[in-house]
């Protein structure tokens, strides 16, 4: 969950002191940034399906669009009104994918946060959601999501995407209106609980949540064409890449120097062969840290 813009044996790490544009590999293994985190074996999970709402959810979905939206109705605006304009910045800003903006006009961001910050919902800013945790900026929701969606190795509408930190679920919300299957992992119970609540009234068939350790993955739900980690670690367990597929993406944010404030940087990770991956630092980022087991 991103704030704003901006063990194991250590043979298979790879240091990150080059400039930004660069790709690169191991030699000796193939593998990027690559450090072995978790070696426990992953529990059998059963990814838990969204449920569809029913007359009960969708009369609290419609008390919250009126609640929530006090903010904006005292601003002169409806809650609509400001998704566009959000989505005219991002635009502005650079995002040019059409589904990817499509979505984010789609998908209400005041459902997602607290009721107090509703009127701050489309400012481009992360917001506390609790338990030191963030709702992304939708800037870097949608720069992320747009770099999901390209050069995936099948059509988007086939594809299956795993997410690492659901947080309160807007991430996972606009990732499911632009490809086919969406699982994501959420370490802290009573966040997966409020994104199971504040998902359920939108109805998304093609979206699974799953309460567990992000850091193992998903294997019995794989293999993936993208990955989006959205949490920063110093490097990407080998339990998550290699449930990518050849020619799938993974996305995730690297704490480049150690300790609170220290560097990070969003990096693209391509799996190109059974043994291979390169990766691609990207942007600037802030994150929360990449924590494992569950709380």
């Amino acid at each position: 969950m991103a704030q704003s813009p901006a063990g194991g044996p250590p043979r298979k790490t790879w240091m990150v002191d080059m400039p930004s544009t660069a790709t690169a590999k191991t030699a000796r293994s193939g593998k990027p940034i690559v450090k072995t985190v978790v070696k426990a074996k992953p529990p059998a999970i059963r990814p838990a399906r969204v449920p569809v709402g029913g007359p009960r959810e969708q009369a609290e979905h419609d008390r919250r669009e009126r609640t929530q939206g006090s903010g904006h109705a005292r601003a002169g605006l409806t809650p609509e009104r400001m998704r566009e304009r959000m989505v005219e910045r991002l635009a502005a800003s650079g995002i040019r994918h059409p589904a990817v903006l499509a979505a984010m006009n789609q998908v209400p961001r005041h459902r997602f946060v607290d009721e107090g910050l509703s009127s701050r919902a489309y400012d481009d800013t992360a917001l506390p959601i609790g338990h030191a945790q963030t709702i992304s900026q939708p800037y870097v929701v949608g720069r992320m999501t747009e770099l999901v969606l390209a050069d995936l190795p099948v059509a988007p509408r086939l594809a299956r995407v795993l997410e690492i930190g659901t947080g309160c679920g807007y991430q996972a919300a606009v990732l499911a209106q632009v490809v086919g299957e969406v699982y994501s992992i959420e370490r802290i119970r009573a966040l997966h609980d409020r994104a199971r609540d504040n998902l359920r009234a939108l109805r998304v068939p093609n979206l699974r949540l799953v309460y567990g350790d992000g850091l193992l993955g998903l294997p019995q739900a794989g293999p993936f064409d993208a990955m989006l980690i959205a949490a920063a670690g110093e490097a990407l367990p080998d339990a998550l890449l290699d449930q990518l597929k050849v020619g799938g993406r993974a996305l995730a944010p690297l704490a480049l120097t150690r300790g609170r404030g220290g560097e990070q940087t969003l990096c693209l990770f391509v799996r190109t062969g059974r043994s291979s991956w390169s990766t691609t630092l990207l942007d600037a980022v802030r994150f929360v840290p990449l924590k494992p087991g569950i709380a």
